[in-house]
């Protein structure tokens, strides 16, 4: 059974995962010049932004201008680096999906794992709908504005001026900022895709276990099932936190430059792009607390649904090993972000919060100006 398909489709678009069908030494080549082309678009974009603020920046509103773009694509370019060191892990991770003892065997198993494979792909490709609109509709709109002003999309440090200079910069700018775009859903849809699945294998466990005080099963395999879950959480939070801490710390900062940029912004094409921007990022960061937070309280109550099962009529060994899984579900599975941060819908408003102080900072601080 195959599952996390579309995600794998989208890390594949984004340059992070070559098509398993390209085994030969020729197509795996091509595909190397072509993540490493997708990297350089993305650091072509970032490093002149850097600059720009080092070098130009001498205010608030300027900052703003270049900072809020400028996190996004480091965002990108750390997500880009992390999908690429953790190829195998991924791998190994989608694989063990589908193999013992997460490979659903009964229909009501195989129900179960269909319906979060549809929630997974349905998710995706909506919130992928999403972010390549916002990003389609930020570079029609500097199209028929900046363009044609003879701007740039976004501020940056160029060395010298000309128009050949202009045409490749403002071109290149819309490009990195669509492969950006890309690398952020594939990695968001990467990561809480995964999530789902921990979920449903924690639904399908619950019915394994039923299924074993009715005698048609063995708990024993339940409790090693049990703890394979938890190794797989251990796993993929081991693998994928510091790219969840530099999520939650950029999105904190690029809503509160949004949220000054569209304070000082009046109503004209670019405030629509700019709301959908800071719509984007709230969602993004709040897409992770919401199914971090919903992997927690299922791993915590899968200890009361043991409780509610008819447990009074099994034997000695089976009441034991019901113990044993019940005790290992008061540690609940939770995603943390660099020790500091755990992915919860608690971390999610505290963010939200946050970014609204600085957001204030910024705002006094220009009008004490």
């Amino acid at each position: 059974m195959q599952t996390m398909q579309f995600p794998l489709k989208i890390l594949t678009v984004a340059g992070c995962q070559p098509p398993k069908s390209w085994s030969s030494l020729c197509k795996r080549t091509l595909y190397n010049m072509y993540t490493i082309l997708m990297c350089l678009l993305l650091i072509t974009f970032m490093v002149p932004q850097i600059l720009d603020i080092i070098l130009n920046v001498d205010n608030p509103d300027d900052f703003t201008d270049t900072f809020y773009i400028m996190l996004a694509m480091f965002i990108a370019c750390c997500k880009m680096i992390s999908l690429l060191l953790n190829r195998k892990n991924i791998k190994m991770l989608i694989n063990a999906l589908v193999q013992k003892p997460f490979r659903p065997l009964e229909p009501n198993e195989i129900e179960i794992r269909q319906k979060y494979d549809n929630i997974v792909r349905i998710h995706s490709i909506s919130y992928t709908v999403l972010i390549e609109l916002t990003c389609g509709f930020m570079n029609l709109t500097s199209l028929f504005t900046d363009f044609q002003k003879g701007k740039l999309a976004y501020r940056e440090w160029i060395p010298y001026e000309s128009d050949a200079v202009f045409y490749f910069t403002y071109f290149r700018q819309l490009i990195s900022l669509t492969v950006a775009s890309i690398v952020n859903v594939a990695c968001d849809i990467m990561i809480w895709g995964l999530l789902v699945h921990i979920y449903c294998q924690i639904e399908i466990l619950e019915c394994r276990v039923k299924k074993s005080l009715r005698g048609q099963g063995d708990l024993g395999e339940c409790i090693r099932q049990h703890n394979r879950i938890y190794k797989f959480a251990y796993t993929m939070n081991e693998k994928f936190r510091f790219i969840i801490a530099v999520q939650f710390i950029a999105s904190m900062l690029v809503m509160c430059s949004s949220l000054y940029r569209l304070a000082k912004t009046t109503l004209s094409m670019k405030y629509i792009p700019l709301i959908m921007y800071t719509f984007c990022m709230c969602m993004q960061i709040f897409i992770y607390s919401w199914y971090g937070n919903e992997v927690k309280l299922k791993s915590i109550q899968f200890s009361d649904e043991i409780f509610g099962m008819d447990w009074i009529a099994a034997d000695k060994k089976a009441k034991e090993s019901l113990i044993l899984i019940m005790h290992r579900s008061l540690t609940p599975i939770e995603f943390s972000s660099a020790h500091a941060i755990t992915v919860t819908l608690d971390s999610f408003v505290k963010l939200i919060k946050m970014s609204y102080s600085i957001y204030n900072i910024l705002k006094q601080t220009k009008e004490e100006k």
